[in-house]
């Protein structure tokens, strides 16, 4: 009997609110049967949307993946501030200066364009090893230094009842909604905070192409659950790609010596000296190499 391929590809999550990243993550693999799997980017528990995943040896692959934009739907609930930017949070400040439309309008607006911005204590970014979403619970704040962020689009869709907002934004990886909410707040004189977020986009990952956790056990119990798996093309195509040169097979499994003169295909593209390229074999992609000198290396085998 011929053994099965191992598992190699993405799958496009739709998370529920009131779910970890993490359940999400163990709930998959209990349903691939105990293969590895991955979150590439995770959401908060009461957020929903897009959660990328990397199952089997596609968990290889998280480095190779391009940091392109996210989306996002978010209400903005003004009227209290809190301590997790959230609606779950203890509310620190309330107040009644609602922003009307256009003085909403017109404030998003500064928020476009790449700027500075703090991330919250409650997140899963780590210090001396513990996710500051623990050393808050407890009590505890650490300075936390602002990083560079690029909001590419931000509009106000409607408002909404309770002295709330929804916007729809477009960003770079790392941005915080959550903060946003609460800057925008500040701008205008009245406490805010964050009541709803779901994410459309991460990536080549969208909204209409997810798949509901009901839809991953019904493709499970009719045997199709694999069927689902993306291919890692799909989040490597902006990485230079080749065939394998005839007769560098073995060497290549067996990670022996690959001239970066017989890779023609690659001379002319962006695999420069110590950048990653795709390998394909039989129609497949199979490893990721990097040139190094007039060699070929190989840096991560996803072949069988």
């Amino acid at each position: 009997m011929m053994e099965p391929k191992p598992l190699c590809g993405f799958l496009n999550v739709l998370k529920p609110p009131g779910m970890s990243s993490a359940a999400v993550v163990g709930l998959v693999r209990r349903l691939f049967g105990g293969a590895k799997v991955g979150h590439a980017g995770t959401l908060d528990p009461e957020a929903a949307g897009v959660l990328p995943l990397m199952v089997g040896k596609a968990a290889r692959l998280f480095d190779y993946m391009q940091d392109k934009e996210k989306a996002y739907v978010a209400e903005i609930a003004f009227g209290a501030s809190t301590d997790t930017q959230d609606a779950q949070g203890i509310v620190l400040e309330t107040g009644d200066a609602y922003p009307d439309e256009t003085t909403l309008r017109e404030t998003l607006k500064a928020f476009v364009g790449t700027q500075m911005q703090k991330p919250p204590m409650f997140s899963a970014l780590k210090k001396d090893g513990q996710c500051l979403y623990e050393l808050a619970r407890k009590g505890q704040t650490v300075e936390i230094p602002e990083r560079q962020v690029t909001v590419h689009d931000l509009h106000l869709s409607a408002m909404t009842e309770n002295h709330g907002a929804l916007v729809a934004v477009r960003c770079s990886k790392g941005f915080y909604v959550r903060t946003l909410c609460q800057d925008v707040g500040q701008a205008v004189g009245c406490p805010a905070h964050m009541r709803f977020l779901l994410r459309t986009q991460s990536g080549v990952f969208t909204l209409a192409t997810a798949a509901t956790l009901e839809q991953l056990q019904a493709a499970k119990e009719a045997g199709e659950l694999e069927a689902l798996l993306l291919p890692p093309e799909v989040a490597l195509a902006h990485l230079p790609v080749c065939d394998l040169p005839h007769g560098l097979g073995k060497p290549l499994r067996n990670g022996g010596i690959l001239p970066w003169s017989r890779f023609a295909a690659l001379h002319n593209t962006s695999a420069a000296e110590g950048k990653p390229a795709c390998i394909r074999m039989e129609g497949r992609i199979q490893a990721i190499v990097e040139r190094h000198g007039d060699r070929m290396k190989v840096r991560t085998w996803l072949g069988d």
